[in-house]
C-alpha cells in the first residue's frame, strides 16, 4: 500500500498538508504516515531533566496526532500511523522515507507571507532532483473546498 507522509508540527500549514494526505490516501487506497520531529536543541539539559522534557515532548504529539487521526478515521477511513524522531528534521524526513519502502509520497504544506513557504519547503526544495519519492506542497492558503476538489 502507497503511503503518504506528512509532517506534523505547530505550523497553520500542516492542517492543508495533513488534510490533502488523507483525502488523496482515502481516494486511492493508500495509508498516511504522520511524522514528528523532536529537535536535539530541546534536550541539551542536565540528563534527568532531558528525559523528562523529551517524554513531555512524545506526550505533547501523542496528544496532537490524536486530534488528526479521529478526523481521518472518521471522515476519511483511513487510519494513520505515528512515526516519532529526534534529530534535525531534514536528515529525519529523508531516512523515514528510505527506510518505508511503502513511502510514495512527501506531503508539505507551504506558509504563507514575508516568512517564504517554510523551513522545510525551503530546504528540501534545493535537493528536488534527489529526493527519493515525489513532494506534494500543499498551499496553506487553500479552502476545504479546494482541497476537496484537488484530491
Amino acid at each position: 500500500m502507497r503511503k503518504f507522509l506528512v509532517v506534523l508540527d505547530d505550523t497553520r500549514e500542516c492542517l492543508n498538508a495533513m488534510r490533502y494526505a488523507a483525502m488523496r490516501a482515502a481516494k486511492t487506497g493508500g495509508g498516511v504516515a504522520i511524522l514528528s520531529i523532536i529537535p536535539p536543541e530541546e534536550f541539551n539539559h542536565w540528563l534527568g531533566v532531558g528525559t523528562i522534557m523529551r517524554e513531555e515532548a512524545r506526550e505533547r504529539i501523542v496528544a496532537h496526532f490524536e486530534v488528526f487521526a479521529k478526523w481521518m478515521r472518521d471522515r476519511q477511513v483511513v487510519d494513520p500511523e505515528l512515526v516519532i524522531r529526534e534529530g534535525e528534521v531534514v536528515p529525519q524526513i529523508l531516512d523515514v522515507i528510505r527506510s518505508d519502502p511503502n513511502i510514495g509520497v512527501l506531503v508539505l504544506g507551504a506558509g504563507e507571507g514575508k516568512g517564504g513557504p517554510g523551513p522545510i519547503v525551503t530546504q528540501l526544495s534545493k535537493s528536488l532532483g534527489s529526493l527519493p519519492v515525489p513532494l506534494t506542497i500543499v498551499p496553506g492558503t487553500l479552502s476545504k473546498d479546494q482541497l476537496e476538489a484537488i484530491t
